[in-house]
């Protein structure tokens, strides 16, 4: 059972959002993706709203497992605000009456057995998002906002700092692996194209994330290093630890989400991510510094300096630009703040 997000980050949220809230009081939300890291911190902070502002908002949470939701979280589920449907997001039977908003945030790339059939990944993206947005639009969704990601631009040049929206590179159609970046490529396509003046279409591509309810034992180097701290372990990387990444707070991201949904232009894509780059080998050292760890960090390959590191960054002037975006919590507390939760959660 999942314990409940920080109360101050759900606090920050809305103190990002007010207007988002006071706006669609009532509103009627379809979800999918609820059950998972990004989706957790939506449905909280809808729940907050509720809480705080008195929003009277409701939503129905697509699930393939409604009673595993309900027991993982029944802080959220036992809420009257939320009707867990059950089905699958390539096939499931239409909900009743109108919608108001619509987040897709549905992926199964967090799952290791999922993510390694490509195939199977790639059909379920696209077909997916096709019945999601088909459904959104004849339930009368103003809005509709598809969490898509920084993988669908490919491989980031080497002399390319930060990855704008405007790069036109894209995922190299040879590799099976390119299955998760070529399938959002196609779900941004259909969602695009079916976008209306009535109905409102834009696109969140997240770049890597770190919070409360992140998976631990997954292929997120992240999760993978958090998990070995709070269990009292040393952090082996599998590389050379010069890869370059940069990490958004969940909070930061699930308010930026909801100003995309909220204010975003249709037709566009925002980055959603932070600009700050660290290597694995940083991120490791800044993982035990914020668990007060002084175990050792292995890195099992020797660098190669004539090849040049793998970035995967991205540029949110965009967002930051149009909507007010920014990384307004630090790394180093983004890490402290996501290994005490962690710890609280093994506690109870």
């Amino acid at each position: 059972m999942r314990a409940p997000l920080p109360q101050d980050d759900l606090d920050l949220v809305l103190s990002l959002t007010p207007d988002f809230w006071r706006r669609n009081r009532g509103a009627r939300w379809f979800i999918t993706g609820g059950t998972g890291f990004i989706g957790s911190w939506l449905l909280e902070s809808i729940l907050h709203a509720n809480r705080k502002f008195n929003c009277d908002m409701t939503a129905v949470v697509l699930s393939r497992d409604p009673s595993r939701a309900h027991k993982q979280a029944p802080h959220i589920f036992t809420s009257s605000a939320f009707t867990l449907l059950e089905g699958d997001v390539q096939n499931f039977a239409w909900p009743a009456g109108r919608f108001d908003l619509c987040i897709h945030a549905a992926t199964d790339v967090a799952d290791v057995g999922c993510a390694a059939d490509h195939l199977t990944l790639f059909e379920s993206i696209v077909q997916g998002t096709r019945r999601v947005v088909q459904f959104a639009a004849q339930a009368g969704a103003s809005n509709f906002l598809l969490t898509s990601s920084g993988a669908v631009y490919g491989a980031q040049p080497a002399d390319l700092e930060r990855i704008p929206e405007e790069y036109v590179g894209a995922p190299d159609v040879r590799n099976l692996r390119s299955a998760y970046g070529e399938g959002k490529r196609a779900a941004e396509w259909f969602a695009f194209a079916n976008a209306r003046p009535d109905f409102r279409v834009t696109v969140a591509r997240i770049f890597a994330l770190v919070g409360p309810n992140m998976p631990l034992d997954g292929h997120f180097a992240a999760g993978n290093f958090v998990r070995d701290a709070i269990r009292g372990e040393s952090i082996a990387i599998q590389g050379d630890g010069r890869s370059l990444r940069s990490y958004l707070y969940a909070a930061d991201a699930c308010a930026g989400l909801i100003r995309i949904l909220a204010s975003g232009r249709g037709g566009q894509a925002y980055n959603l991510g932070s600009e700050h780059a660290v290597s694995i080998a940083q991120l490791a050292q800044c993982v035990m510094e914020a668990a007060d760890c002084s175990l050792p960090v292995s890195i099992a390959q020797v660098a190669d300096l004539q090849q040049p590191a793998q970035r995967y960054v991205p540029a949110t002037g965009k967002a930051q630009n149009e909507l007010g975006l920014a990384e307004w919590t630090p790394l180093s507390a983004a890490l402290k703040k996501t290994i005490e939760w962690n710890r609280l959660q093994e506690m109870s």
